[in-house]
């Protein structure tokens, strides 16, 4: 691409790289001068613009957006019409945005002229939300790196979709102690149903038992029907075999991970 100063006489079919503001006369960046543009220029005393020529070898700002994306572009997504080299991704349904976070980084080592921007890996989505960009810096970008790009976002398979929301019943027993109070348990059934909604599930089946690893078996067993099942303890979880993981266990689970990298939670268990 050949860009900088260009005399009138040669920027016919050019890009204008700057706005340009003379009496009765606007012109905004990204406007491809026609003869007429030139000519009502030239009245204007112009003698000269900074433009972008396109050369063999470039593609254009907006094919190569949209090449990109439309290679991007899984299953829960649209995307928009490319325009100043911009064309978005936009999520159709609630879900989670699923995407190969060491793609995108490589499809942005590409080239320079070629950015691809998202949301996080995982992040909650709504209809319209716009969950990703793809954005041609310059006016045009080389066509060997768009080609690779292309190949980089859609193979083998869209780098970016949308997961629905899909409705799950979900079982929860929650442990007691003495001196527990009934309203502690009360308010965690509400939290809990109030984070399942968001997720477009129905209320939890709740069992309160004793906390004994027994007990725990025995509501597990009879919550077994759900399709996810939750254990919230009347005391924490120190240690693999302490009172709530010995229930699942009892009950032929398995536990997968003891303790999280998060806090509060860093108790929380996976089975």
């Amino acid at each position: 691409m050949i860009f900088g100063p260009t005399p009138l006489n040669e920027a016919e079919g050019a890009i204008l790289a700057h706005g340009l503001q003379r009496p009765g006369l606007v012109f905004k960046k990204g406007r491809k001068l026609s003869a007429e543009d030139i000519a009502a220029l030239k009245a204007a005393g112009v003698a000269s613009v900074i433009a972008a020529r396109l050369e063999p070898g470039d593609v254009g700002e907006d094919a190569a957006a949209s090449a990109i994306a439309a290679a991007a572009l899984g299953p829960g997504l649209t995307m928009s019409a490319a325009f100043t080299g911009r064309c978005n991704l936009i999520a159709q349904v609630r879900g989670l945005l699923l995407l190969d976070r060491a793609r995108v980084d490589a499809l942005n080592e590409l080239d320079e002229a070629i950015t691809l921007a998202t949301l996080a890996p995982h992040e909650i989505v709504e209809p319209r939300q716009m969950a990703a960009t793809v954005k041609i810096i310059p006016f045009a970008a080389p066509e060997a790196a768009v080609e690779r790009a292309v190949a980089l976002a859609g193979a083998p398979a869209p780098l970016l979709s949308v997961a629905p929301f899909r409705p799950k019943r979900v079982g929860l027993v929650q442990t007691t102690l003495p001196g527990l109070k009934p309203s502690i348990l009360d308010k965690t059934l509400e939290a809990t149903n109030r984070r399942l909604a968001a997720l477009d599930c129905p209320p939890a089946e709740e069992r309160r038992v004793p906390h004994e690893p027994a007990a725990i078996a025995a509501a597990l067993r009879e919550l077994a029907h759900n399709d996810i099942l939750l254990v919230s303890g009347a005391s924490a979880n120190v240690d693999r075999r302490d009172v709530v993981p010995e229930g699942i266990v009892a009950v032929g689970g398995t536990v997968l991970h003891f303790g999280m990298p998060v806090d509060p939670g860093n108790l929380i268990l996976l089975a």
